[in-house]
């Protein structure tokens, strides 16, 4: 070993300088392991730090996602309760309920949602409006066919319900309309019956007293003839014996007879009947005729009952509402009125409404 490196074998000096070198090596090491502890503190603070916040932003995201799926889960509660009735208050709900969700995804399918509620509901409002203007005037056909249309077009499930009873008060309008029409062809044809067997009738009884009239004159004509002819005779002289000659008068009396001819009636006119009388008196001598004629009269029969209708308007297959009435146009327009009426219509949206008109 060098022995200028032994400590023991150094000058004071060499020891004063070798010590102080020492003091100085000590303090650098010294600071080197205080400034390496702090640096390891700092350190350790920043990563603590960053891992604070990296959790916090962490609860942040996961209370996000949380709310974000409650939010999202309201909206769909809030849409299945519109679809099952959409009311203005309920759409409304649900479309608040939307501006909550952030993902723009699910926000747009919600979105859409809406709108396919929205356009149900105007396209059921259409239907409904359809069948009510039919049932209001079931004699017209174009609205029948608007009817129908507006019907086919409710193709969503929610709407199946009211699909099924507008076609089945549309169905009972349209049987109404048709049992109405028959009725009415039917009752045309009768009276068309009626009246041409009532013009037969009347040709009928006319010739019959035209017939009757004829073969009366005819009679009277004879009787007259024979009683000229019976006056001729009476009004002759005669003579007898002893060329004295009496001449005398024979009296005679003749009468015709009498005719007498009744009118005929028939339902809804009358016919003036014909009584004829002829009376011929004759004397003989200055024989005389009188002739009396009989005078004419005829009766007038009643006509045939009126037919009076019912008009009516039923609730769930009960009549409530009914009137009769002497004309087909009145029993009509009173139930053209009542279904027009703001308490049937409004009826009308929950319960099936018939109507119609019925001969009493």
């Amino acid at each position: 070993m060098n022995k200028n490196l032994n400590p023991l074998n150094w000058t004071k000096k060499q020891q004063i300088i070798g010590g102080a070198v020492a003091i100085v090596l000590i303090g650098v090491v010294t600071t080197v392991i205080v400034n390496h502890a702090d640096h390891q503190a700092k350190v350790r603070k920043i990563e603590a730090l960053k891992n604070k916040k990296i959790k916090l932003c962490n609860d942040r995201a996961e209370k996000a996602r949380k709310l974000e799926k409650a939010n999202a889960a309201d909206s769909k509660k809030l849409l299945d309760i519109a679809e099952k009735t959409p009311t203005d208050k309920n759409i409304k709900l649900a479309e608040d309920s939307i501006l909550k969700v952030k993902n723009a995804e699910v926000k747009k399918a919600f979105d859409n949602q809406v709108v396919g509620i929205k356009n149900r509901v105007k396209l059921e409002n259409e239907a409904k409006t359809a069948v009510s203007n039919y049932q209001k005037d079931a004699m017209n056909q174009n609205k029948y066919k608007t009817a129908q249309q507006a019907i086919s077009k409710l193709t969503s499930s929610y709407s199946k319900g009211l699909k099924d009873s507008l076609n089945k008060q549309l169905a009972t309008s349209k049987k109404q309309y048709d049992d109405a029409t028959k009725a009415q062809q039917a009752k045309s044809a009768s009276d068309s019956k009626a009246k041409t067997a009532d013009t037969n009738k009347q040709q009928s009884d006319s010739t019959e007293a035209t017939n009757g009239n004829s073969n009366s004159n005819n009679a009277n004509v004879a009787s007259n003839t024979q009683n000229t002819a019976n006056n001729d005779v009476a009004s002759s002289s005669n003579s007898y014996g002893g060329g004295s000659q009496n001449n005398y008068s024979q009296g005679g009396s003749n009468t015709s007879q009498n005719n007498t001819n009744s009118g005929s009636s028939n339902q809804g006119q009358g016919d003036s009947g014909q009584n004829n009388s002829n009376t011929n008196t004759n004397t003989g001598g200055n024989g005389s005729n009188t002739n009396n004629n009989g005078s004419n009269g005829g009766n007038n029969n009643n006509n045939q009952p009126q037919i009076r209708y019912v008009g009516w308007v039923s609730v769930d297959g009960v009549r409530r509402y009914s009137q009769t009435f002497n004309a087909l146009g009145e029993a009509q327009s009173y139930v053209d009125a009542t279904v027009n009426s703001a308490e049937v219509i409004n009826l009308g949206f929950e319960h099936s409404i018939r109507y119609g008109v019925e001969p009493a």
